[in-house]
């Protein structure tokens, strides 16, 4: 690949993880019941997911406390961002292995981004005596369904090991659950 492509390559797949980050933390806030008086909540839910959102959630709604219409969205941009990076190198992947690829995209992108989130919220608690700092507080709000069953079982002396656990579980989600299925996407989409 040529400098200029790895440039465009990086380039387009940050545009696409931007706006897949939106409606994850959408999802997620919801999920977590985030307080939607917090000014960074404001943010999230309304503007630029809600107008996408509004029309497919008449069609697909919730299913507990899962935003499915936030879901087939970002899904849809990983499938539409392979299809993109595929163009590039001019390549047509068999659909089945794109749909696969997009599926693994986003799940690996998803325990990505509760690791960064778990990761971020530990180090601002530590150091941040604030529980009233917005970000903090949404934080809170996004990582506590993960961290809930852990709560109180991994706490020795002073410290809770929780949100270390937590991170581990996570990685191994993407050792053992997607990186097998990008291995099969791949192999679907290159035909073999």
């Amino acid at each position: 690949m040529s400098y200029l492509l790895n440039a465009l390559v990086l380039l387009i797949t940050l545009a696409f993880d931007a706006v897949v980050v939106l409606f994850l933390v959408r999802l997620a806030a919801e999920a977590g019941r985030a307080d939607f008086r917090n000014p960074l909540s404001q943010f999230v839910y309304p503007h630029p997911p809600t107008p996408v959102l509004a029309p497919i959630r008449r069609v697909l709604p919730n299913w507990r406390r899962i935003n499915l219409a936030a879901v087939l969205v970002a899904w849809l941009l990983m499938l539409l961002k392979r299809l993109v990076l595929f163009a590039l190198i001019g390549f047509m992947p068999h659909i089945a292995g794109l749909l696969v690829l997009a599926l693994a995209d986003l799940l690996d992108f998803v325990l990505m981004f509760y690791l960064i989130l778990v990761f971020v919220w530990s180090l601002l608690s530590m150091l941040s005596n604030d529980p009233h700092q917005p970000l903090q507080h949404l934080l809170g709000a996004i990582v506590e369904p993960l961290l809930r069953p852990l709560r109180g079982r991994l706490v020795f002396g002073m410290m809770d090991f929780g949100p270390a656990a937590a991170m581990i579980v996570l990685l191994l989600g993407r050792i053992l659950l997607a990186a097998p299925l990008l291995d099969l996407g791949t192999r679907l989409a290159m035909g073999s």
